[in-house]
């Protein structure tokens, strides 16, 4: 799946990133905690070929994602869903659109009742003609996990999807990634909240690594 070889990431003020090795196995749960600032959002872009390491590689099913052509980053992403810490929802689209636009950004077919089915899956089927503006913020991550997942990928990502939902809000979504899991799709969540991690892990067996001093750590048993 994806794998982490020496990585290290530069912005130019000095390294933030520095020699990570993991490899994100099939069917496997991760959280990745760290302060703000310690380079979570920049490693999850790593895994979905965004930015590319200064030092390293970051590989697919052993590919280095820096040599992909432009059909092999189109078919990665039908491979590796992401739920941005901002939704970047189209808002003069309804959410059914915005759901869907991965389909066409892929080529894939759109399947009117699968999407019926997804938007269901996720609690938001009455909602399928608003525009994202009058939606909710658990409705908005919801929806973005739809977004995410509609091209069936192998892989999820996401960043801090429950930064700003309170905690019953936050439950629903968890509940749904777990979901997700048992279902074979390896999910990575970057994210503050110790509570939720700790609820997943509950559930299923989560691995949690922490990004200390620029480098990455397994947790303890302190969380």
């Amino acid at each position: 799946m994806i794998e982490f070889h020496h990585v290290a990431y530069n912005y130019g003020g000095g390294e933030l990133l520095t020699d990570i090795s993991l490899r994100l196995a099939p069917g496997s749960f991760h959280f990745l905690t760290g302060p703000s600032g310690a380079g979570k959002t920049t490693f999850l872009k790593l895994c979905y070929g965004e930015l590319h390491p200064t030092a390293g590689r970051v590989t697919l099913e052993d590919r280095d994602m820096r040599g992909f052509s432009r059909d092999e980053v189109a078919q990665m992403r039908r491979r590796v869903g992401v739920v941005h810490q901002d939704c970047q929802f189209l808002d003069h689209l309804p959410l059914a659109e915005n759901v869907a636009l991965p389909l066409t950004a892929t080529g894939q077919p759109r399947r009117d009742d699968d999407l019926e089915a997804l938007l269901s899956w996720v609690g938001l089927k009455p909602l399928s003609g608003h525009l994202p503006p009058s939606l909710s913020g658990g409705e908005r991550q919801r929806a973005a996990l739809a977004r995410a997942v509609i091209t069936s990928p192998d892989v999820i990502l996401a960043d801090e999807p429950t930064g700003n939902l309170d905690w019953e809000m936050s439950l629903r979504l968890l509940t749904l990634l777990v979901e997700l899991n048992k279902m074979g799709k390896t999910i990575l969540i970057a994210t503050h909240d110790l509570n939720l991690i700790r609820s997943a892990k509950s559930q299923v067996p989560a691995r949690v690594l922490r990004i200390r001093d620029r480098r990455l750590q397994l947790a303890g048993s302190d969380l």
